[in-house]
């Protein structure tokens, strides 16, 4: 991949912590030197600094098991991220790309929402892999920024922060999970000036009805 993304003559950095890849990795320096290695963990990698005051594009094989942080991490650099194109475990893509409502939306597909635009753009079988992992995976592209919502004064990660609460029991009710917010019937209160139902479940709330509860339940705390 990182010789195929180095072919096309943009300047491309490969983030890699595994000293053998490492090693041909700097090899394909010699064959392209458009081609910057950085021998390290992504997650201690600061993206602003490898960007160099350019916008980026992220490519990558994600190991699965911590998929969750890396994009983490990567949206932490969203205004500087047009595109993050992922290989990932199957499953996990599909709770990235689900709608609300959906068996697979929680919130990591949240969060995903929030900052991008998600698109499974294909399928991967076990097969394709040289040995073939024990999951089927997924290309999965993510479009920066996401849609538009207005948060107001909210910030991002203090809104995660909410929704985290609130899919604390993803099959209790938000009045049940929300309680350290205030009495059952200030919460109900709060979805009924949302517009919500007061047996909302967090699974059945958009972005933008996080946002709006929040705000609302902030209103409530100050009065």
């Amino acid at each position: 991949m990182t010789e195929h993304l180095a072919s096309t003559g943009a300047a491309v950095t490969a983030i890699e912590i595994d000293a053998p890849l490492v090693r041909r990795l700097q090899h394909l320096t010699q064959q392209f030197p458009n081609l910057h290695v950085v021998a390290s963990d992504v997650l201690k990698v600061d993206i602003a600094e490898v960007a160099a005051g350019r916008r980026v594009r992220v490519y990558g094989n994600l190991p699965y098991y911590i998929t969750s942080p890396i994009l983490h991490h990567l949206f932490s650099f969203a205004p500087i991220i047009d595109e993050i194109h992922i290989v990932i475990q199957l499953e996990v893509a599909e709770r990235l790309a689900a709608e609300p409502g959906g068996r697979d939306y929680g919130y990591l597909s949240v969060a995903t929402r929030l900052y991008s635009r998600p698109e499974i753009v294909m399928k991967i079988p076990r097969g394709a892999f040289e040995p073939p992992p024990e999951v089927a995976s997924a290309l999965v592209t993510l479009r920066l920024p996401g849609r538009d919502v207005n948060l107001g004064d909210i910030g991002k990660e203090e809104l995660l922060e909410f929704v985290k609460v609130c899919f604390a029991q993803k099959r209790k009710t938000l009045v049940n999970n929300l309680k350290a917010f205030g009495k059952a019937d200030v919460i109900r209160a709060a979805l009924e000036k949302c517009g919500l139902r007061v047996d909302a479940r967090a699974e059945q709330l958009s972005v933008g009805e996080f946002a709006g509860l929040w705000r609302e339940l902030k209103v409530k705390k100050t009065e």
